[in-house]
């Protein structure tokens, strides 16, 4: 059997990679970007809503346009897309500026997932996407523990400045889509993917209906609301953290950019088993004989029990433990997340997975508008990040709940074929 399957994903996963490298370099530089322009904690918030907003926005085109026109054109797109947002963020001169060029990021970034889960689907069997989404996924932890080293190195080794830190990681984007454009096409056209291969992608059940579905008629499935409502809950504690860690790190726990180049990295390390670890435990109770639903909602609920340990990092004396308290919680985050996304490819046919995605990733970016931009902005200027800590212990729980109850058993959703 040949293995190109394995290089879809590996450049998948560096696609996260860059996508996730694009977002943080704003949040690790942020000390030296406050001072340049003279952001307070609230603009901090409002510049980051304006990612979160044309994030949560662009989810809904982005999924349509990779459902419409492929994997292939869709990932190209949307990179190309936020690779010059981000190379535009050098250009701000005014709190203004920035918000703009993060609000183009944010459009752009927003057909990651979109992409990515539709193209797992497309290139893995049912039964190891949640392994393999986990893989991919884990880049956006990779980007999060060589970013701020590299930021670092690159300001004081190299004497950049933090503009052309933008300028480096927005170029990085457009020498991946060269490599995307020459080495994907599909399974069934690859001339690198022999037969047995072939018959491996496809030996899931043939699906019903192979025809793409619009928003409301997504909509008109519960399945969809289960996603979208997990989303809304528990995507916000994940952009919480990667907005406010870093000044959190600085103002409360007084860090130093060269003493956060050791702590994020850390975090985001075991976010990055935590993952892999997520969809391989979904995966082995899948083999052992559990049905697929049991087994995804398992997975959910044992990584969703870890949030309200992990969230008295707050009022963690030592700053060590604060800072492994968050790594259980980010890592426990990836570990539901991989199989929360696992559902959608579960139940939905190929041709509408990026549709509902952008769907779900829509409710995820609005509940981070609301409670990773916008209300933490207003708390911690005026009551500090402890409340705000403690109450994102509770979400992913919640979450759960509502997927169980929403989405029901996960059995695949017939679509009428008009």
């Amino acid at each position: 059997m040949s293995r190109v399957r394995w290089w879809i994903l590996a450049l998948i996963f560096f696609a996260t990679t860059i996508n996730y490298l694009d977002r943080i370099v704003f949040s690790v530089l942020i000390p030296v970007i406050r001072k340049d322009l003279g952001l307070n904690d609230q603009q901090y918030g409002l510049v980051n809503g304006a990612f979160q907003a044309a994030y949560t926005i662009g989810f809904l085109f982005m999924g349509k346009l990779v459902d419409r026109y492929g994997t292939r054109i869709g990932y190209a797109v949307s990179i190309a897309w936020w690779s010059v947002a981000a190379m535009l963020h050098a250009t701000a001169k005014t709190t203004i500026m920035l918000a703009g060029w993060r609000a183009m990021l944010g459009m752009g970034e927003s057909g990651n997932f979109p992409a990515a889960i539709k193209g797992v689907a497309e290139w893995f069997p049912k039964r190891d996407r949640a392994f393999a989404t986990g893989i991919f996924n884990a880049g956006t932890n990779v980007a999060s523990m060589i970013g701020p080293p590299l930021f670092a190195w690159m300001l004081y080794d190299m004497g950049l400045d933090w503009r052309t830190c933008f300028l480096v990681t927005g170029g990085a984007g457009f020498i991946w889509l060269a490599v995307w454009l020459v080495m994907h096409k599909e399974p069934k056209e690859h001339p690198g993917v022999n037969a047995a291969e072939l018959a491996y992608i496809h030996s899931d059940p043939e699906e019903a209906t192979q025809r793409n579905i619009s928003w409301t008629e997504a909509l008109q499935y519960r399945e969809t609301w289960g996603f979208a409502v997990g989303k809304f809950l528990t995507d916000p504690v994940w952009w919480f953290y990667l907005y406010w860690l870093p000044p959190y790190l600085y103002d409360v726990r007084k860090f130093d950019l060269k003493q956060i180049g050791w702590a994020l990295p850390v975090v985001y390390l075991l976010a990055d088993f935590g993952s892999v670890a997520g969809g391989w435990l979904a995966g082995y109770w899948i083999r052992k004989g559990w049905d697929p639903a049991k087994a995804r909602k398992g997975a959910m609920l044992v990584f969703a029990a870890m949030m309200p340990i992990a969230s008295l990092a707050a009022i963690a004396e030592s700053a060590i433990l604060a800072v492994a308290l968050i790594s259980l919680a980010t890592s426990a985050h990836q570990g539901l997340s991989a199989n929360l996304y696992t559902t959608v490819s579960d139940v939905f046919p190929k041709p509408a997975v990026a549709s509902v995605i952008g769907i779900g990733g829509c409710a995820g970016g609005l509940g981070g508008v609301l409670f990773s931009a916008v209300i933490p902005g207003y708390i911690v200027q005026h009551f500090g990040y402890t409340p705000v800590i403690l109450t994102m212990g509770l979400f992913h729980l919640t979450g759960v709940y509502f997927v169980h109850r929403i989405m029901g058993p996960l059995k695949p959703v017939q679509i009428k074929i008009s």
